[in-house]
């Protein structure tokens, strides 16, 4: 009679997720994902081909993460860009273990900024459109201004050096909208 598989490949990617969130990618090993899952590394091998491949999967929950973070977040400026800048700066804040993987990392698995970004929720398009409706002439390059900004910002709380109150934030998205509409 074959032995019953009690690690199912959903318990070793949670595992590797959990560790990844806490304690940052570089920590997920084989030996170290084997102690957090409960198992030995075979479980671990007989459903991932190598460890490239669960940080492939590993890197797409996170990247889902991310959008039901954003989708999760509230909504309350009109400005452009306000909305999307407030929950990436605060995922920087929140989770800064995954922000890093996904925002800071070289290997992104083929995936773009605007790729991750945009993901299922289709944020930057709605934040494009958005400043096209308030008459935004170039909203594309709108954006990669106003990313410029906020990714800095976000960058900066990871190293405590961001340390504005949500309102002084939301002001300093807004005045760079301003600003920059006049450039």
């Amino acid at each position: 009679m074959a032995r019953k598989e009690t690690i199912t490949k959903n318990d070793i990617l949670n595992a590797a997720f959990e560790m990844a969130r806490e304690e940052g990618i570089s920590q997920v090993s084989a030996r170290t994902l084997a102690a957090r899952a409960g198992c030995s590394t075979q479980p671990i091998f007989r459903v991932y081909k190598n460890m490239e491949e669960l940080g492939e999967e590993l890197f797409a929950r996170a990247i889902e993460f991310f959008g039901t973070y954003y989708e999760a977040f509230p909504k309350k400026n009109d400005t452009p860009f306000v909305n999307l800048g407030l929950a990436y700066i605060h995922f920087a804040q929140e989770e800064q273990q995954l922000f890093r993987l996904l925002f800071l990392s070289e290997n992104r698995h083929g995936k773009s900024l605007y790729d991750m970004l945009n993901g299922k929720t289709g944020a930057v398009v709605k934040e494009i459109n958005n400043a096209k409706f308030y008459g935004c002439k170039s909203p594309s390059e709108m954006f990669m201004k106003m990313w410029i900004f906020i990714h800095g910002a976000a960058c900066m709380s990871l190293t405590d050096d961001y340390d504005l109150q949500e309102e002084d934030t939301i002001k300093l998205l807004e005045e760079c909208y301003s600003a920059f509409q006049n450039i």
